[in-house]
């Protein structure tokens, strides 16, 4: 029985004053080091763990092919901080953005595996800010936590 996995945009929305080591190693493991941090991963069990540990301080959700194109040609960089170009993609093994942000979208490869590539996304704080509380859930009313397909409306405006 053969799952199809999910790509996931997780997005660090706290910072890390007065928070367990764990919870910063955890954080550190995403490579979600500051806030309004963001990086692309797939729905395995192992990063679902890590997610239900670091809960309180980022949000996740299932992205679509359109916003993962989208951070990849606005925020995506390789090493150096230079943006990804044509020729780094086709160095990579790929015909274009799009086909990498397709392989990507349908978690054929992992974002942070790729070759000389920077394993998150630097973004702005939204605009017109959070809606809600950076302290309470999203079910609850806030910002933090799980918050399926609506990620994609958070990221388009933190771009």
């Amino acid at each position: 029985m053969t799952e199809k996995r999910k790509c996931l945009a997780v997005i660090r929305v706290r910072g890390i004053s007065d928070v367990f080591r764990e919870i910063k190693e955890t954080l550190r493991l995403l490579h979600l080091t500051r806030n309004c941090h963001a990086t692309l991963i797939d729905d395995r069990p192992s990063y679902l763990g890590m997610l239900h540990k670091a809960k309180h301080y980022v949000t996740w959700g299932e992205v679509s092919k359109e916003t993962a194109m989208l951070l990849l040609k606005e925020r995506g960089r390789i090493v150096g901080n230079k943006k990804i170009t044509d020729e780094y993609i086709q160095e990579a093994g790929y015909k274009s953005l799009d086909d990498l942000a397709e392989n990507i979208y349908k978690t054929e490869v992992e974002y942070t595996s790729l070759p000389n590539i920077k394993p998150l996304f630097r973004l702005h704080p939204p605009k017109k800010g959070f809606k809600g509380k950076v302290k309470k859930s999203y079910t609850a009313g806030g910002v933090t936590g799980y918050r399926g397909e609506t990620i994609n409306d958070l990221i388009k405006r933190m771009i």
